[in-house]
């Protein structure tokens, strides 16, 4: 999902719902999993890109820091 950042994937789940995962696994040390959630329209909620794209910036900087 690159409205969400470079490399973020999404995992679709169809069982009694539709829910989704939004995760990017581009690091060596970890998965990182930016969001989870169940969707209930065609379209993904607003919040839901928000919160997975701070998320991933939050995961960003972090490893920024931590490389110095």
């Amino acid at each position: 999902m690159s409205t969400v950042g470079l490399g973020v994937r999404e995992i679709r789940i169809h069982q009694a719902g539709e829910f989704r995962v939004l995760y990017v696994a581009n690091f060596p040390e970890a998965i990182y999993v930016l969001s989870a959630f169940e969707k209930r329209t065609r379209k993904t909620p607003q919040r839901e890109l928000e919160l997975a794209a701070d998320r991933f910036r939050s995961v960003s900087e972090e490893r920024r820091r931590q490389r110095r």
